[in-house]
């Protein structure tokens, strides 16, 4: 009889949790990373208190969001991998990823930005890298991809995706598809294509770019 109080205390405080991150990830979708605790509060019509309670930073929450979107980004890359066309694999994959980027802001400040937290990214590079390589260098081991992609190009051509929504979405929430088509198609290996006048950024430039961008607003 003593233990039902308790138990019932823990489920409220996970049901609170949840309906905290849940309403986290969808404020940082879509305003981004400038949201506060007590927007995120508000959004989810709980206490101030109660967000405090659970997560005592802004950083924490960011922290125990940031592994599932990481997660869902490694695992398209896995399940892209599984495609026995390598090219289809390959187009699914970016198709994927500039979706979920192009309707979550939050996500792209966090995952190529260095503003909010330079550990977490480097974490997150270490598990998203090795997949997204494996990805790109099957499609041009078997010539559909042009010789000069690299996995590097990957965030880029995202974040491109969301420039695109960030300016446009208001009027055309799927625009941003339109230019994925024209990018996929112009990174398709065909005979006698010159080669791209700039190379992609090397390791040291990707780390670089995203030291200097700074997203809207401050943890």
């Amino acid at each position: 009889m003593i233990d039902k109080p308790c138990r019932g205390l823990r489920k409220d405080a996970e049901r609170n949790r949840q309906r905290v991150l849940e309403a986290a990830r969808e404020l940082f979708a879509e305003r981004g990373l400038e949201a506060t605790l007590n927007d995120v509060a508000h959004y989810a019509h709980v206490g101030v208190g109660t967000v405090y309670r659970r997560f005592a930073t802004k950083e924490d929450l960011l922290d125990a969001i940031f592994e599932d979107s990481i997660d869902q980004i490694v695992s398209f890359a896995e399940d892209a991998f599984r495609h026995e066309d390598s090219w289809e694999g390959f187009v699914w994959f970016v198709e994927q990823l500039c979706e979920l980027t192009a309707t979550d802001r939050g996500l792209r400040e966090m995952v190529y930005s260095k503003a909010y937290g330079g550990y977490r990214v480097e974490c997150a590079k270490l598990r998203l890298d090795p997949p997204i390589s494996k990805l790109v260098e099957r499609a041009r081991k078997d010539g559909h991809l042009r010789p000069d992609i690299a996995p590097t190009d990957m965030p880029v051509i995202s974040l491109l995706a969301g420039t695109v929504s960030e300016w446009a979405g208001h009027v055309e929430p799927q625009l941003w598809r339109r230019y994925v088509a024209l990018l996929l198609d112009g990174m398709r290996h065909r005979e006698g294509r010159p080669e791209l006048a700039v190379a992609a950024l090397g390791e040291e430039q990707m780390d670089a770019a995203m030291r200097g961008w700074r997203p809207a607003g401050d943890c």
